[in-house]
Formats: C-alpha cells, structure tokens, sequence
C-alpha cells in the first residue's frame, strides 16, 4: 500500500513544505532579515509557493472521489453521515490546533505586536472558526490556512451532493455514475470558465472547484480503459481556460492533475508491463509518514512561526545570517511539532470520533 501511495505522499510533502515556507517568507522579521542577502528568493517564496495549495486541492478531489463513488452495485451512504464522518475528521484536530494557536499568539503579542499576529479571539469569531464558516462571516481568520479547512470541507460537500443527487435521480448504478461525473465535470467547467475568474468567490467552494474537480477527473482517467483520451480532454479544456484567462495556479493544478491521471496509466497500455522504477524501500517509511503529517503540519506551522519570530526579535537578531539559521531551525521545529501532533492528536481524535461519533448516530 505504501508503495502504491508513495507519489500522493510525496505531492503532499512538497506541497506542505512549500506551504511553510511561503509562510516565513511573508509573516515576520526572520523572513526579513533573509531578504536582505536574498531578496529575490524571498520575493520568489512568497509569490510562487504559495501556489502549491493547488495540490492539496487537486489531491483532494483525486481521493474524494474515490471515497465517495461506490463501487460496485452499492448505493453511497446517506448524505448527512458522509458530510459529519468529513467534518469530525477535519474540525477536531483544527480546533485544538486553533486554541494552541491563540495561546502563542497571546504569548507572543506583548514582544512582537504585528499586523500578522491574530488578535484575542471572540466567542462570535470561534463559533464561526468551529461551523467553518469564519470566512464566509468575513470573521479574521484565528491561524495562517484557517481557510483553507472550511473550503476543503465545502469542496468535499458539493462533491458529495453530486453523488448523492445522481444516485437519487439515476436509474441503475451505471447511469447513476455518469450523471454524477457529469455533475461533476460541469462544475469544473463553470468554475473554471466563470467562478475562478472572480476573486469575490474565494470563500466559496465554486472558486476552487476547477483544481478539485481536475483531480477527480484524473482519478477516473486512471481507472479507465482509455485513459490518455480523457487526459487529453482535460488537458484541452485546462489550456483553452488559460488562453482565455491565464492563471498561474490554475496552470499547476492541471499539470498536477495530469501527473496523478498518468500513475494509473500503465495499467492500461501496452507497455504496462514493463518495470517502472519505484522509491528506495529506505525512504517508503519517511516518505509515508511524512505525507501522513502534512495535515498536521498545515495546522500547526503558524503557531511555531510566530513563537520562532518572537525569540528572534527578542534576541535582537537582525543579520540575514542569523536570520538563515532561525529558519531552518523553525522550519525543522515545524516538522518535528507536526508529526507530534499528528500521532498524539489528531490520529487518536480520529479514532475517537470513529468510535464515539458515528457509531452512535
């Protein structure tokens, strides 16, 4: 299994550091201080890397859909479980990694009062934080990719809706299927050509449908029997929306979804056969566990960025050098902290909710 999952671990490693590091670069005086010595670096940091939530979007329609679509002659379970079964999953570790960010953010107010250090929380703001609905509210968000949860959560709800809304219209599970990739592919197509093109729907699931929906279609394009046609189409459709509109971010998510839709590929064409060299077994394990942390990660790297900023203008630290060795000491602390907590929390709240939540209802 781990073999086989390797690639979408790997896509989450580089997306989630990338992620961080866009963060330093953008939040605080350790990335100012490098900009100093590397100010094109830092400048490509914060305008580039941020581009690879992306792939965190294109990864989550790739393994919605999978999730979602039953196989076989089975009928999807009903809409509510599926939305709460996703909404225990992402807003229990969120929450607590919300309340740790609020306890830094206090702790470091009073050394380092900035634009960019959230202020103390609201019960108004930490309901809306706990619906996911602080955006949508235009309540400011408690942690750096707060947003992020709420849109994931409406992406896979609107993606859920349309499985269930053609499972409950179609007449037999085949024609269930294709209306719900129909549904499915005209929101990508609406989203693509018109929603993405407004900034005004960026708290929406509709602006982010394009690189959702990209992934499903590359996950239905690995199961297929002719996978490079349905690529191909993608691929079409992706570059006739650039030429209208060209978007940077748009652009990765098709490569990106290009990339998973041809994982499955050998399997479909003639030179399926032929070995396709894997990853040394010595980094299957990190890889693995690594990829396992990148929602961790993601939420608890901002808490460790404003406590690293904090000891670094306490110190009075100002030189690019010092500045350097401040983030790589940060950046390993918000690995080390993410997999603590994706092992001691969120894993445990995982199993929690599995035994506790569901099982009740």
């Amino acid at each position: 299994m781990q073999s086989r999952r390797a690639h979408i671990d790997a896509l989450k490693i580089l997306a989630s550091q990338s992620i961080v590091l866009h963060h330093f670069a953008a939040y605080g005086p350790i990335g100012d201080a490098i900009s100093i010595a590397a100010p094109d670096l830092m400048e490509w940091l914060y305008d580039y890397a941020r581009m690879m939530v992306q792939a965190f979007l294109v990864l989550g329609g790739y393994l919605a859909t999978q999730s979602l679509e039953p196989s076989g002659g089975a009928h999807p379970a009903p809409l509510w479980r599926t939305l709460l079964r996703r909404y225990q999953r992402l807003i229990l570790p969120f929450l607590v990694a919300l309340a740790i960010s609020a306890v830094c953010a206090a702790a470091v107010r009073q050394w380092m009062p900035d634009e960019y250090i959230p202020a103390a929380p609201t019960w108004p703001q930490v309901l809306a934080h706990a619906l996911l609905l602080h955006g949508v509210l235009g309540y400011e968000a408690l942690s750096a990719g707060a947003w992020y949860v709420a849109i994931d959560f409406q992406l896979f709800a609107l993606m859920a809706l349309c499985m269930w809304l053609a499972h409950q219209v179609g007449r037999g599970h085949a024609f269930a299927r294709k209306l719900a990739r129909a549904l499915v592919v005209g929101l990508l197509l609406l989203s693509l050509f018109h929603f993405n093109r407004d900034p005004d729907w960026d708290n929406w699931a509709l602006y982010f449908f394009a690189s959702y929906g990209m992934g499903a279609v590359a996950a239905w394009a690995g199961k297929s029997r002719r996978p490079g046609l349905i690529l191909a189409l993608l691929a079409l459709i992706g570059v006739s929306a650039l030429a209208l509109d060209f978007r940077g971010r748009i652009a990765l998510a098709l490569a990106v979804a290009l990339w998973l839709g041809t994982k499955l590929w050998p399997r479909a064409v003639k030179w399926r056969h032929k070995r396709v060299p894997a990853l040394p077994t010595v980094l299957v394990r990190p890889v693995s566990v690594l990829g396992q942390a990148s929602y961790a990660l993601f939420l608890v790297h901002f808490p460790v960025l404003m406590l690293a900023n904090a000891l670094f203008v306490h110190a009075g630290l100002t030189t690019p050098l010092a500045g350097l060795i401040a983030l790589l000491v940060s950046w390993g602390a918000c690995t080390a902290v993410a997999l603590g907590f994706a092992y001691h929390v969120e894993i445990p709240l995982s199993r929690w909710s599995a035994q506790h939540g569901l099982r009740r209802l």
